[in-house]
């Protein structure tokens, strides 16, 4: 409804035809479609990080895959569930590695493909996957 204000008087003039409006923080109305769909699938599936660091110049994984849930899996009773997971990512990784140098992207997208796949077969869900790959070459 649209409210008119006078110094000496205030009264409804008419309406305006609206439809949702979502209220963001400090920002009204500028959450995108994409936002909303990451926030509805991470509130209905969870995330998965797979955290891994990497030495590029000797083509070599120095620590991980480390798998890391939020609102996916009860980590205490998934145990199994989350090295079998791990023994999974790890096992692509090395194939992926003993055939070529490491792209980041390619990498990347191997975890995620192979982490959804799994998971997607063990327990028909489909949590945001998001792999963490740390370059530690000059360290």
């Amino acid at each position: 409804q649209v409210l008119e204000l006078s110094a000496a008087a205030g009264a409804i003039t008419g309406s305006v035809q609206v439809g949702s409006i979502f209220v963001d923080g400090l920002g009204v109305g500028d959450v995108g479609n994409v936002v909303l769909r990451d926030r509805q699938n991470l509130s209905e599936n969870g995330i998965v990080i797979v955290a891994l660091a990497f030495d590029k110049n000797a083509n070599q994984v120095i620590s991980g895959p480390d798998i890391i849930t939020r609102g996916f899996v009860y980590v205490r009773e998934s145990e199994d569930f989350l090295v079998e997971a791990r023994a999974v990512v790890d096992d692509a990784i090395e194939a992926y590695l003993s055939r070529r140098t490491a792209e980041w992207g390619r990498l990347r997208n191997l975890i995620k493909d192979t982490l959804r796949d799994f998971v997607w077969k063990k327990m028909k869900r489909s949590p945001m996957i998001l792999p963490i790959i740390m370059d530690v070459s000059d360290y």
